[in-house]
């Protein structure tokens, strides 16, 4: 079933919004829009928006259930051509399989057991993953999931080591704290690990109310969902 016209129309003006909410941003860091990689979050959303997205020139596309996202982006003909995929959810060890069948990008490693679980998967569907490390950047919120600041470098050489990619850093600032604080205590994350790690330049921040906030401290994707697809309906 593909998306009604509505649909389409609303998704194009929303999307047309956050690019200029991007580009204003980049202006203001002294940075290009190139530099800004946009992650539409689809969560909860049919594939007929999916599909929508990628007509109107969406090429990355991050889903933060397993079950549902490969429901969604395997078993329905795979993602839409030229469409990177991303898990950017908690991801358990015994799910990885899964998603390796079809994630691109993994955001949320966080521990050693979950390196070893998506390698695997990964060499079992013959695909190449690449996965971010989650920073935890406060510690009070462990069902948010990361990796404490100090645990990165270990957790990083176990990536480097593995069969998949050490993209870079994933964080969400923490509830109830200024944003901008928080992506400053990334951003030099970040920098510690890019000394060890040169090519792990992926930073991945800032979400529909928080965007400009990241732009300004080098997130590389945005993980935008609400401001592009509006409230989610009702979790199935």
């Amino acid at each position: 079933m593909s998306a009604t016209p509505e649909r389409v129309a609303e998704l194009e003006t929303n999307l047309a919004t956050v690019r200029e909410r991007v580009d204003a941003a980049c202006a203001a860091a002294g940075r290009q829009p190139d530099e800004v990689t946009l992650v539409v979050v689809t969560k909860y959303f049919p594939r007929s928006d999916v599909d929508a997205l990628a007509a109107l020139g969406v090429t990355d596309i991050g889903e933060n259930k397993a079950q549902e996202a490969s429901a969604k982006l395997a078993e329905e003909g795979g993602a839409p051509e030229g469409v990177r995929t991303h898990f950017i959810g908690q991801l358990q060890s015994n799910k990885a399989g899964e998603v390796a069948r079809w994630a691109d990008v993994v955001h949320s490693v966080d521990r050693v057991k979950i390196v070893r679980a998506l390698d695997r998967g990964a060499q079992a569907s013959g695909r190449s993953i690449t996965g971010l490390i989650q920073v935890d950047l406060d510690g009070s919120d462990p069902g948010r999931g990361g990796a404490l600041p100090a645990d990165v470098p270990a957790l990083a050489d176990a990536v480097a080591e593995s069969g998949l990619t050490l993209g870079g850093l994933m964080a969400v600032a923490p509830r109830g704290e200024d944003p901008g604080a928080a992506f400053v205590r990334l951003a030099e994350v970040a920098e510690r690990l890019r000394a060890e790690h040169p090519d792990a330049t992926m930073l991945s921040a800032g979400m529909s109310g928080d965007l400009e906030q990241a732009v300004a401290h080098g997130a590389t994707h945005l993980r935008v969902g609400t401001a592009i697809l509006g409230s989610r309906p009702s979790h199935r």
